[in-house]
């Protein structure tokens, strides 16, 4: 006898024997238990995972002897001519070649007469979307009420360019792809039976190459046998088929989440260089951060994610250090990556730009959420949970009256009340010292002005912050306690903060944040006054508030100087602002 390849030879003979469609199969057998038979069905599904297979079967089941029944005799030679494909009352069409209107009238001539020897004549179109509107046309009459003895089975992998006037006279059952599990277990049994050894690595790395399709499955185990003997590993199947390790995907998705963009593009050149396809890659890539995301959404449900028990124990660590709005901002990248990929000259190029942009996207901030909090707060101001601050010039510059805060959401620590207890005495009089020492201020202002390089978001947080105090390695900062966690919630901004303060030459190994209200923030923030120096007190040059251009010691600040002041044209423009109202300082009389 000639060779058989392994999909034919271990292709399914009884419904049994199907492996994952048992949705289908359970209800085939139903229905031929009480006698429901239909006169026309349809299997929807992607390719190798059994629509040909189960409609063969079926036919079994209903021509077999003494049918129609399941449990048929494998030795049955009705059963036997049509697993051979000999049978004279079981048809098999190929719809893409047979897809014309004279085709389909030679197949309604011939649904006139009766089987030759069976109970039923089945047809059975393969590919059935291929069909001219013009055969689906002459085909509806024939279908819709053939003759008692005629059964039409189709298969097609493209539902959706079947006429409804043809899908409506079906009875219809889609075929899932087949889970990675599974086809592991069913080419180990394979494996056993042909007498070849294959690490369980190998047989998990060709189920996922195969994207649940049975007969790529066998096809690639078939051709490694070919390839390796009777003995798999798991190098081999990666080296063969191009298909990266899972251990290199989980380093390159590591170095994403590290912010390593060196190591990152270091090993996207390995992987480069020794074979293996982008497309392919990003694909792999993209199925792990689902797998993050999935792991991340669902409270370490793993239900949904076909992998080992090593590769879960991996992914549950990972998502630890991720957010779930970051995993999906890196799998909108490779995302779009992937379906660049399609008309990419240079493709390397292409997937380093996209990692590059994913490392990136892990500690962006979506415009939506920022606009989101300012429609939050929008609508405080608008319920009256606080008043909007209201702004005035005087001869010093831009000064702010007191406004009213809504309750502080964050509970007191024994920091914030000891800086609540400086604030006190910081506004019993304004000869005293600043709240803030002067080296502090000096370590401050480094800090906004790096914190400006990283993100203009960044500093405009950094700018509602005031430090309490750095010892023991420790930096100690009031934050608002009306903004929550703000842009500290993935402790992305912790880590740039210990990065600054040690480029600047700081030791600095925490830093804590510290919930007190914005207002008193703002009277504990440094402020420095012109003081004449003396020798006795420190060297340190005294910080001078900004002071506007056009104001004079002894002149009224008019609101027309205030608006064309250089500073603030320069603050308008950089963050996108307009004046609302200036208010003129009022005169003694007026108080």
């Amino acid at each position: 006898m000639s060779y058989l390849v392994i999909a034919r030879k271990y292709r399914p003979q009884r419904f049994s024997d199907v492996v994952g469609q048992e949705h289908v199969t359970q209800t085939l057998a139903n229905a031929i238990a009480m006698g429901r038979i239909a006169h026309a069905y349809l299997f929807c599904g992607p390719r190798g995972t059994g629509k040909t297979t189960i409609a063969r079967i079926f036919a079994k089941c209903l021509n077999c002897t003494n049918g129609p029944r399941v449990d048929f005799d494998d030795n049955d030679p009705r059963c036997k001519e049509i697993a051979e494909g000999s049978s004279l009352d079981v048809i098999e069409i190929d719809g893409a070649s047979n897809n014309g209107v004279e085709q389909v009238r030679q197949l309604r001539e011939a649904v006139r007469y009766a089987p030759a020897v069976s109970r039923y004549k089945i047809y059975i179109i393969d590919e059935v979307h291929m069909l001219s509107q013009g055969a689906f046309n002459a085909l509806l009459k024939t279908l819709e009420e053939p003759p008692p003895h005629v059964i039409f089975m189709f298969a097609t992998t493209d539902p959706e360019k079947i006429p409804p006037t043809v899908l409506s006279r079906c009875q219809r059952y889609d075929l899932r792809r087949i889970p990675v599990k599974l086809i592991v277990n069913h080419l180990a049994k394979i494996a056993k039976a042909e007498g070849v050894e294959i690490e369980t690595g190998a047989l998990y790395a060709i189920a996922r190459s195969s994207d649940g399709c049975m007969r790529d499955a066998e096809g690639m185990l078939d051709q490694l046998i070919s390839f390796c003997g009777n003995k798999i590993k798991e190098s081999d199947v990666l080296s063969m088929f191009g298909i990266t390790s899972g251990e290199k995907i989980a380093e390159l998705a590591q170095a994403i989440i590290d912010n390593k963009p060196d190591k990152a593009l270091q090993i996207l050149n390995e992987l480069s260089s020794s074979g293996k396809e982008m497309t392919r890659l990003i694909s792999d890539v993209l199925s792990y951060f689902r797998n993050l995301l999935i792991i991340k959404v669902s409270a370490g449900d793993t239900s949904l994610i076909e992998a080992t028990e090593e590769e879960l124990k991996r992914y549950q660590e990972q998502a630890k250090q991720l957010s779930a709005d970051a995993i999906t901002r890196i799998m909108e990248i490779f995302a779009e990556c992937e379906t660049g990929l399609r008309n990419a000259v240079s493709r390397k190029i292409l997937v380093e730009i996209s990692i590059i942009k994913a490392i990136e996207a892990r500690s962006a901030v979506r415009i939506d959420s920022v606009l989101k909090q300012l429609q939050t707060l929008r609508e405080e101001a608008a319920s009256g949970k606080f008043e909007v601050e209201t702004v005035r010039a005087d001869e010093r510059g831009v000064s702010s009256q007191p406004v009213q805060q809504k309750p502080q959401t964050v509970k007191d620590s024994e920091e914030s009340k000891a800086v609540k207890q400086s604030v006190e005495q910081e506004t019993e009089s304004e000869e005293q010292s600043p709240a803030i020492p002067s080296d502090l201020a000096e370590l401050w202002g480094k800090i906004i002005s790096a914190a400006e390089r990283e993100s203009i978001f960044f500093k405009a947080f950094l700018s509602q912050c005031s430090p309490v105090s750095f010892e023991n390695n420790v930096l100690k900062i009031a934050a608002p306690a009306e903004s929550g966690s703000g842009i500290f919630g993935d402790d992305k901004g912790t880590e740039t903060l210990l990065k600054i303060l040690n480029e600047a030459g700081y030791k600095a190994t925490k830093v804590e944040f510290i919930g007190v209200p914005l207002e008193e923030i703002k009277v504990a923030k440094p402020k420095a006054k012109p003081v004449q120096q003396t020798k006795e007190k420190s060297e340190k040059p005294v910080v001078t508030p900004p002071v506007l251009e056009h104001a004079e010691s002894e002149q009224e600040l008019t609101a027309e100087d205030f608006k064309n002041d250089p500073k603030i044209k320069e603050a308008l423009e950089r963050f996108k602002g307009r004046i609302a109202a200036v208010i003129p300082k009022k005169s003694n009389s007026e108080n």
